[in-house]
């Protein structure tokens, strides 16, 4: 929903992480053109600087760059104080900082694959939390969640990371019902494969399979946003997407495994 932020007094400021690269770009662009202030958070700070002077002309909105690596445990926490100090108020909070690792299991250091579980899962439980109890004495708020289209079943080669966003979605499902009477609005977003650059940073490579169900970012973040707005608790974005994600609850768990081996490769 528009923030309207002309007429009131207290002008509607949104706050997205991952907001250096990928969903985060556009979900920043999208709010900005819905009239809501940003907070844009993420490690590096110079692509979000750029982005901020692009938004800050494109759509006349006051735009806050606060660099932070919420893998770093204690990061939401100060992150938090910080826009405290500013008196900031957040009415809308996207949590989609997150990256996937690819690989064996055994493979992977642990120490990398602990830094995904604290940015993917313990970071944005943490961000709901302290931004959701200022929402809940308000009496209002909007929080979205990203998860995957990998949160619907077990994923050998993605088995951490699936199971990060597995957490996600269970997560935000239960705040949806949880949060409701506080007047907060909890949806979680499930994407496909999406050109983020992802496959790149979980050192993988997609399968001819996997290329063929790959969407732009712009709809998949559309779609997130009219969820949210409508209230709903989750979504699926993109038709075939919605079809993998109902036949999975269909398939028993060895034929989901099968089936996810197929379509992501070795």
């Amino acid at each position: 929903m528009p923030a309207n932020n002309n007429t009131c007094s207290v002008r509607k400021r949104a706050l997205v992480t991952g907001a250096s690269s990928g969903l985060g770009v556009d979900f920043a662009d999208l709010l900005a053109a819905q009239g809501y202030d940003l907070v844009l958070v993420a490690r590096r700070q110079e692509p979000m600087e750029a982005l901020a002077e692009q938004l800050r002309f494109k759509h006349g909105v006051d735009i806050a760059v606060e660099p932070a690596d919420l893998a770093v445990p204690g990061a939401a926490a100060a992150l938090k104080e910080r826009l405290d100090a500013r008196l900031f108020q957040i009415d809308v909070l996207v949590n989609n900082a997150g990256y996937g690792l690819h690989g064996d299991f055994l493979d992977t250091p642990i120490a990398r694959t602990v830094d995904m579980i604290q940015l993917n899962v313990s970071a944005l439980t943490e961000l709901s939390y302290v931004f959701g109890q200022d929402m809940a004495v308000r009496g209002h708020g909007h929080i979205l969640l990203v998860a995957s289209l990998l949160a619907f079943q077990p994923v050998p080669t993605y088995a951490a990371y699936a199971a990060t966003k597995a957490y996600v979605l269970s997560l935000g499902e239960a705040l949806h019902d949880e949060l409701r009477s506080c007047g907060i609005t909890v949806t979680t977003l499930c994407p496909g494969h999406t050109e983020t650059g992802f496959d790149a940073a979980a050192g993988a490579t997609a399968s001819a399979a996997l290329r063929m169900l790959t969407m732009q970012p712009r709809p998949v973040v559309q779609s997130g946003l009219h969820a949210l707005w409508k209230g709903k608790a989750s979504v699926t974005s993109g038709v075939m997407n919605k079809v993998v994600a109902f036949s999975n609850r269909l398939m028993p768990r060895f034929m989901q495994r099968a089936a996810m081996r197929r379509v992501l490769g070795p």
